[in-house]
C-alpha cells in the first residue's frame, strides 16, 4: 500500500506543476490525479484544482460525453490563462440540466405519469434530448407565425372557468403595439378571472395583446402529444409522450441551472486569458420572468445572464462552441469586458439572445428613463463628452458564428445585442428565423462598431415594426426638447464618439425594413450592403452617410428628418424613382448632399434623369435612370458590368461571395436568403403615401394610414393600418383647427367609435354638436374635443 500512495503522490504533484493539463472523463474519479490514464469525473471538481495555486497555462481537458452540472463553472482571477476544451470538437456536452429516472404509468388518453423526487424543479422537460413543451392553449403549432400558436380566448373567462388550480401556470402575449413580448406568472383566479404578476418584460409598457398570447402549465391543457406537467403538490410528472416513443429506454431530463459557466472578475482584478474551446453547452432553464433591467431608453429590458456570462474580463474567448437548448441568453458580456471574443460558435434553439454586449448604466452621462428624459432641461444637460466609467464591453469580436433560432421564449431579443459598449465588430455571421432583429445596437452610446461581411435575413418574424437591422439614438440627444436640440446637432457626438459601420453585409426583412436607424440613430456610415427586400430607413438623426448600396426591389425610407441633419446619401443604386418619405419633411433640399443615384429599371435601353428623386429631395439633380447591367442577379450576384452607367456615377462593386460564415463546417449547415426577382420594377412606386381625401365637414384632408413607416412614425397598431386617418391638412377656422388637431396627428375614434376609414369617418360624424375624438400625436394618444 505504500508504494501505491507514494505513487498517487507522484501523480498528484505532477498533475499540480504549472501549466499541467487536467482530464476528466465520465468514467472518471475525483479522486483521480487528474492524468490522462487517471481522469477526473466532473469538470467543477477539475475546474477548482485548477484555481489552486499558481497553475500558469493550463487546460481542463474534457473526454467525449455529457457533464451535468450541479452548479455553474466559476472562473475567477485565480483561473487566469485556463483553457477548457473538448478532446474531440463537439463531442463534449456541458448540461443544465438534470436527469431522473421515472416508473411510468397510463394516466388516461395517451397520457403517461410518473412519480418525481420530491422539490425537483423544471422548466423545460427534456425527452432524448429534444425539449417537450408545457401543457398550453392553444396547442403548439410549428407553422403558426407567433409564440406557435396564439388565440385571444386563451385567458376569457370561459376558458379560465374549466381550470380547477391555475396557480403556477404563465400568460404569454405580444405587446399591444408588437414590439416584443409580455409574460406574467398565474397565481390564482378570482371566480373566472386569473390572478397574475408581471408584464415587466418591455421597457417601453402597454396591455398585453388582445389576440396574441397562449396560456401553458395548465393542467386541464395537456391534450396533446408533445405536452407535460408537473403537480409540484403530488410530485407527480405528467406526459403525453410523442408518438414513437419508448420511455422504459428514454432519458429525461429536467432543466435547472441558468447559467453553465460563469467567469467573473473583480474590479481591477479582471479574469484573463479564458478560453472555452469546442464544447457543446446545452440544458439551462428558461428566464424570462427575471428580464425586467430597463435598457436605458430602448424598448428593451434584459436580465444579465446567459449560459456563458463574462463580467470584468480581459482577452477571454469562446472559440468553436455549439449553444443549443437554452432557456435564455447564450452568451452575456455585461460590464466591463475588454476584447472578449466569440469566434466560429453555432448558436440555436436558444430562449433569448445569441450573444449580447450590454453595459452598465452608470457608464452613461444622460437621462436613463423616458421620465428623466422629458422632465430634463437642455442648460442641465451634462456636455462632457463620452461615458462616465470604463464598465462596458469594449473592442470585442463576433466573428464566423452561425446563429438561428434565438428568441423562441422571448421576442424584444436579437442574434446579436449590444448596449452601451464601444468598438464591437460583428464580422462573417449569419443570422436568420428570430422574431425581432438579427442585430440591435440599443442606443448610441459609445460608438465605434462594426458590421461588416454578415447575412442577415428570415427576421422580425413575430413582431412589427422594426428591421434586419435595427438601432435606436435615444442618447443625450434624445432628451427635453428635441426640436430644440436639433439646432444644436453636435450634442448626438457626445455619445457615439465614433462612427458605427455597416458595410459589406446582405440583409433581407419581409416583415418591416432591411435596415432600420430608427429614433435619433446617429453618426453611421452605410456603404457596400445589398438590401434584398424593404429598403433603408433613416428616422431623425444626424450625420448618416450611405453610399455605394444595392436596393433591390426598393429605395430609402426618409422619416421625419431634422431641416440640418447633414446625411448624405450617393453613388447608391435603387429600384424606384421615388424615395419613400414618411412624415413631416417640409423643406428643401433634404440632407446635405443626395445626388448621383442611379434607378435600375431592366431593360431601358438608355438612360434619363431620376426626375422622381430630384421632385422629392430638392437634390439629385446628377441622379439618373437606366438599366443598371448586373451581372447575374437571379443568383444573388448584383455586381454591375464594365458598360454599366451606374459606374460613371460613382457606384464600385464590391464582393457578393464573402456575407455571411466563413468556416466550412458552418457554411455547410448555414441557409442564406431567397434572392428575389428584378423584372418588372421600372418605375415602381409602391410605398408611398396614399392619396388626400378632403372632409368637408371636418375643415381638413386626411390620408389613411398604411405600411410600416405610418406604423412606425405614428407609433400606431398593426390594426390601425387601413383604418386609421392621418390629417394632411388643417383648414383655418374650421373644426379641426378650432379643435387643435394639427397635420401629422392621425384620426382614431370618434365618440369612442373606431374610424375605419374616410367612409366609416362621415359616418360617425353628427349633424352637429360636440365630439369627443381620439388623435395620435408624438406617438401618444390625446382626447380632443370638436364641435361640429
Amino acid at each position: 500500500m505504500n508504494g501505491l500512495n507514494c505513487l498517487w503522490g507522484m501523480l498528484w504533484c505532477a498533475s499540480c506543476a504549472w501549466g499541467a493539463d487536467i482530464f476528466v472523463s465520465p468514467a472518471g474519479n475525483d479522486s483521480h490525479a487528474g492524468t490522462e490514464e487517471l481522469p477526473m469525473r466532473s469538470v467543477e471538481a477539475a475546474v477548482r484544482k485548477a484555481g489552486e495555486g499558481a497553475r500558469g497555462k493550463c487546460q481542463v481537458i474534457l473526454a467525449d460525453g455529457i457533464y451535468y452540472l450541479r452548479e455553474p463553472l466559476a472562473l475567477r482571477p485565480e483561473h487566469s490563462g485556463l483553457t477548457i476544451r473538448a478532446q474531440n470538437p463537439g463531442r463534449a456536452v456541458l448540461s443544465g440540466a438534470v436527469p431522473f429516472s421515472a416508473d411510468w404509468q397510463p394516466f388516461r388518453d395517451g397520457i403517461m405519469k410518473a412519480s418525481v423526487p420530491a422539490g425537483l424543479e423544471m422548466d423545460v422537460l427534456m425527452v432524448n434530448g429534444k425539449p417537450m413543451h408545457m401543457a398550453r392553449y392553444p396547442n403548439h403549432d410549428p407553422e403558426a407565425r407567433i409564440f406557435n400558436g396564439t388565440s385571444a380566448d386563451a385567458d376569457s373567462p370561459r376558458r379560465v372557468a374549466r381550470w380547477k388550480n391555475p396557480e403556477g401556470g404563465f400568460l404569454h402575449a405580444l405587446h399591444a403595439r408588437m414590439w416584443g413580448d409580455m409574460h406574467f406568472r398565474i397565481t390564482g383566479k378570482k371566480g373566472d378571472r386569473l390572478v397574475t404578476e408581471g408584464g415587466w418584460q418591455n421597457n417601453r409598457p402597454s396591455p398585453p395583446h388582445d389576440r396574441y398570447k397562449f396560456v401553458e402549465n395548465i393542467f386541464e391543457e395537456l391534450d396533446a402529444p408533445g405536452e407535460w406537467y408537473l403537480d409540484r403538490r403530488e410530485n407527480v410528472l405528467y406526459l403525453y409522450p410523442e408518438p414513437g416513443t419508448d420511455l422504459s429506454r428514454a432519458v429525461v431530463e429536467a432543466t435547472g441551472l441558468p447559467e453553465l459557466v460563469r467567469l467573473q472578475g473583480k474590479e481591477g482584478a479582471p479574469v484573463k486569458n479564458v478560453t472555452l474551446r469546442d464544447l457543446v453547452l446545452t440544458g439551462t432553464r428558461r428566464t424570462f420572468m427575471e428580464n425586467r433591467e430597463p435598457l436605458l431608453r430602448s424598448d428593451w429590458t434584459i436580465f444579465r445572464s446567459g449560459a456563458v456570462l463574462l463580467r470584468n474580463t480581459e482577452n477571454c474567448r469562446i472559440l468553436g462552441c455549439e449553444f443549443v437548448h437554452l432557456g435564455g441568453n447564450a452568451v452575456f458580456v455585461d460590464g466591463k469586458n475588454d476584447r472578449a471574443q466569440v469566434r466560429s460558435c453555432h448558436i440555436h434553439e436558444v430562449g433569448g439572445n445569441g450573444v449580447a454586449l450590454v453595459g452598465d448604466r452608470s457608464a452613461y452621462r444622460g437621462p436613463r428613463d423616458y421620465g428623466e428624459a422629458r422632465g430634463m432641461a437642455l442648460e442641465k444637460l451634462d456636455r462632457t463628452p463620452g461615458p462616465k466609467n470604463g464598465k462596458f464591453p469594449s473592442t470585442c469580436l463576433v466573428d464566423d458564428c452561425l446563429i438561428w433560432r434565438t428568441g423562441l421564449v422571448e421576442k424584444q431579443t436579437a442574434g446579436v445585442q449590444i448596449s452601451l459598449a464601444r468598438n464591437i465588430t460583428v464580422r462573417s455571421c449569419s443570422i436568420y428565423e428570430v422574431p425581432r432583429a438579427g442585430i440591435n445596437i440599443g442606443e448610441g452610446a459609445f460608438g465605434g462598431h462594426v458590421v461588416e461581411y454578415c447575412d442577415v435575413f428570415d427576421t422580425v418574424r413575430e413582431t412589427s415594426d422594426h428591421g434586419s437591422f435595427n438601432s435606436w439614438g435615444r442618447d443625450r440627444y434624445w432628451a427635453g426638447d428635441q426640436m430644440a436640440l436639433s439646432q444644436d446637432r453636435n450634442v448626438v457626438l457626445l455619445d457615439c464618439l465614433q462612427p458605427n459601420v455597416l458595410r459589406n453585409n446582405r440583409w433581407r426583412c419581409d416583415h418591416g425594413w432591411d435596415v432600420d436607424l430608427d429614433d435619433g440613430s446617429s453618426n453611421y456610415v452605410i456603404c457596400n450592403n445589398v438590401m434584398l427586400s424593404s429598403g433603408l430607413k433613416l428616422r431623425e438623426g444626424f450625420f448618416r452617410k450611405v453610399y455605394n448600396n444595392i436596393f433591390v426591389n426598393n429605395t430609402l425610407h426618409p422619416h421625419v428628418w431634422f431641416r440640418e441633419s447633414g446625411d448624405e446619401f450617393y453613388s447608391n443604386i435603387v429600384f424606384e424613382d421615388r424615395y419613400r418619405q414618411a412624415g413631416k419633411m417640409d423643406f428643401s433640399p433634404w440632407g446635405k448632399n443626395m445626388d448621383r443615384n442611379f434607378v435600375h429599371a431592366e431593360g431601358m435601353k438608355n438612360t434619363e434623369k431620376a426626375s422622381g428623386l430630384a421632385g422629392q429631395s430638392g437634390n439629385d439633380r446628377r441622379s439618373i435612370k437606366g438599366d443598371a447591367l448586373f451581372v447575374n442577379p437571379g443568383k444573388g450576384d448584383f455586381s454591375v458590368r464594365s458598360s454599366s452607367p451606374a459606374l460613371k456615377l460613382g457606384f464600385r462593386n464590391f464582393p457578393m461571395n464573402r456575407f455571411g460564415v466563413r468556416s466550412p463546417h458552418l457554411k455547410a449547415l448555414a441557409r442564406t436568403p431567397d434572392i428575389p426577382g428584378t423584372a418588372g420594377n421600372s418605375g415602381k412606386k409602391g410605398g408611398t403615401a396614399p392619396a388626400a381625401v378632403r372632409v368637408r365637414r371636418l375643415g381638413a384632408e386626411v390620408r389613411v394610414a398604411e405600411g410600416e413607416g405610418d406604423l412606425s412614425v405614428f407609433g400606431l397598431m398593426p390594426e390601425d393600418l387601413g383604418s386609421a386617418l392621418v390629417v394632411v391638412k388643417v383648414q383655418k377656422d374650421g373644426p379641426c383647427s378650432s379643435a387643435g388637431i394639427q397635420p401629422n396627428d392621425v384620426l382614431l375614434t370618434v365618440d369612442g367609435r373606431k374610424v375605419r376609414g374616410v367612409k366609416s369617418l362621415e359616418q360617425l360624424l353628427p349633424p352637429s354638436g360636440e365630439l369627443k375624438v381620439t388623435i395620435r400625436r408624438n406617438q401618444e394618444n390625446k382626447n380632443v374635443a370638436m364641435q361640429l
